[in-house]
């Protein structure tokens, strides 16, 4: 089971939302600066409860790995995975690990970034694209799934691993026949990298999360 949700934060209302969130994601909240991090910090706190809440699952306890990667500890099978960039919140939930990924495509991206900390190969498929900064994104969103799938996040080096975009979407050498998908989505790029095949996006409402 794999279900992948976003949602457009942009018209949340911050204080509806405040108060519908736990304490410690109220601290998350009060550290930010401007609204619009507020914004997204409380919408995907809330699409994660929103889609627990549809697999009846209730009262999560809420924990956080080594390398910063949250996880639920008093429910065994189920695994969840946030992501958000811009006006978006991504949500991942899966009986099995999975990450997910969302970003805004830059076209003013720096693409010198490929070439130092990707791989020689994905570097040279980006600048031999059509539109290399919207092909620097699918690398992108699909490496930061799997380091996120990985629990490492930032602890895993961009150039450790290798990307393949072909027909298939795979990890070089990979012994867990991981599966990744891609999605686009107006001036974004989603990726998961899980067990599962995802075909099914599914755009939340904003006022659904209250």
């Amino acid at each position: 089971m794999i279900k992948l949700a976003y949602c457009n934060v942009e018209n949340l209302d911050l204080k509806k939302a405040y108060d519908l969130v736990s304490r410690n994601r109220q601290e998350k909240i009060d550290f930010y600066r401007f609204e619009k991090d507020k914004k997204l910090s409380a919408g995907a706190y809330l699409l994660l409860k929103k889609l627990l809440s549809d697999e009846n699952i209730k009262n999560p306890t809420f924990k956080t790995g080594k390398y910063g990667k949250a996880y639920i500890s008093n429910i065994e099978d189920i695994y969840f995975n946030l992501s958000h960039s811009d006006k978006i919140v991504l949500c991942a939930i899966s009986d099995m690990e999975v990450g997910a990924d969302v970003e805004y495509n830059d076209p003013t991206i720096d693409l010198n970034i490929a070439k130092h900390y990707f791989y020689n190969s994905e570097y040279e498929s980006i600048m031999n694209a059509d539109n290399p900064s919207d092909e620097f994104f699918k690398y992108w969103v699909l490496k930061e799934s799997y380091m996120k799938y990985t629990g490492l996040g930032m602890n895993l080096n961009l150039d450790s691993f290798e990307i393949i975009i072909d027909d298939e979407i795979k990890l070089k050498n990979d012994n867990e026949n991981l599966k990744f998908n891609i999605f686009n989505i107006e001036n974004y790029k989603i990726a998961t990298a899980s067990h599962y095949e995802v075909s099914d996006l599914i755009e939340i409402n904003v006022e659904d999360l209250y």
